[in-house]
């Protein structure tokens, strides 16, 4: 690849919906990747477009496409206020992750609504997009596709592990790069907490008063997801039909489904790595900023976790995908085969030129 710099906004949309995060990026490429993040915001959602990407699982066809539509007029609305309020003149591409509101690779299909042509026609900037239905269609999970971003800019650490609407793990192995879906995080955890019209369980604190209910623990423990075979993905469609149920049977106070809920992932995420001391892993995601989650793994293993700065915690998706959108402008692959189990590495997303 030829050395050259980039500036970039990546923008990101969780399933724990959280809010929209905005980073602004110089990418530099000189024998090795190097970034910085220059300006960066999450825009938190209004209860409305909270309540409309929540529901847009249910919809029709007809609304969704709707929403689609105004999710992505949105998107360009607040990336033109973003470019505008912080004076950026240098940008060569957006890359927008958009909203999931389907991921079934099973059953090939995903869908992220929001994405590129609005965002393009409102900013005027070229827009890429769409990343993961490539991947699904040459057989692949479509996820996770953070793992270049762990392989090309944070090789440093043995592990690298996000905790958001999902947990997953990126790491090295047999001199290729892996990663997959672990288990639900904060989608399972703000839900409930949401119900004592709360938006988080901030550090934990609720959760570290409640009981461990070993019957729930079990039960979630020993779900067939668990053991499956990687690569492999999750999606909402898990949490409604599979999650959500057991929990529910069981007619819990808030604080002790927590309490069991963060046990549950603290010990399916301790499973997956080697308990040793000499090796480092990075924490991103909003369940970083979760104490009592980080305290509950580390009791399951040696392996030291590294919170890095709020900057990486809170942004590290959206400047992945602001490398993902690098190397699709350069045509160079941005999805491996070793992480999704597609049947080829290749360069993923759309581009939409201003």
């Amino acid at each position: 690849m030829e050395h050259k710099t980039k500036y970039c906004i990546g923008v990101m949309s969780g399933t724990s919906l959280d809010g929209i995060d905005i980073a602004y990026i110089k990418l530099s490429f000189k024998n090795s990747f190097q970034f910085k993040i220059l300006k960066a915001v999450t825009i938190p959602y209004h209860t409305d477009w909270k309540k409309a990407l929540k529901n847009g699982f249910h919809l029709s066809g007809e609304a969704l496409t709707k929403l689609d539509a105004d999710y992505g007029i949105f998107l360009g609305t607040i990336l033109k206020d973003f470019i505008t309020e912080n004076n950026i003149e240098k940008l060569d591409f957006i890359a927008s992750h958009g909203h999931t509101i389907y991921h079934n690779p099973s059953e090939h299909y995903t869908l992220q609504i929001g994405n590129g042509p609005y965002i393009n026609t409102i900013t005027g900037v070229k827009t890429i997009c769409n990343f993961r239905v490539q991947d699904v269609a040459l057989g692949g999970q479509g996820a996770p596709l953070v793992p270049i971003g762990d392989a090309l800019l944070f090789s440093q650490y043995d592990y690298c592990l996000n905790l958001g609407g999902f947990s997953n793990i990126s790491m090295r192995e047999n001199k290729l790069r892996i990663a997959y879906d672990i288990c639900p995080v904060n989608i399972v955890l703000n839900h409930y907490v949401n119900s004592l019209n709360i938006e988080y369980d901030d550090n934990g604190k609720i959760a570290s008063t409640g009981n461990i209910n070993t019957n729930l623990l079990t039960e979630l423990n020993a779900l067939p997801f668990y053991n499956d075979t990687k690569p492999k993905s999750l999606g909402y469609e898990f949490i409604l039909e599979t999650i959500f149920p057991i929990i529910d049977k069981y007619k819990l106070e808030i604080k002790d489904i927590l309490r069991t809920f963060i046990e549950h992932i603290a010990i399916q995420i301790a499973k997956k790595i080697d308990s040793d001391s000499s090796k480092k892993m990075l924490i991103a995601g909003g369940g970083a900023y979760n104490g009592f989650l980080i305290e509950r793994l580390q009791s399951y293993t040696k392996t030291q976790l590294i919170i890095p700065d709020d900057e990486i915690i809170d942004y590290k998706e959206a400047l992945v995908f602001a490398l993902l959108g690098y190397l699709k402008n350069e045509e160079k692959n941005n999805c491996l085969k070793s992480v999704t189990g597609a049947s080829k590495n290749h360069s993923s997303g759309i581009i939409y030129n201003a």
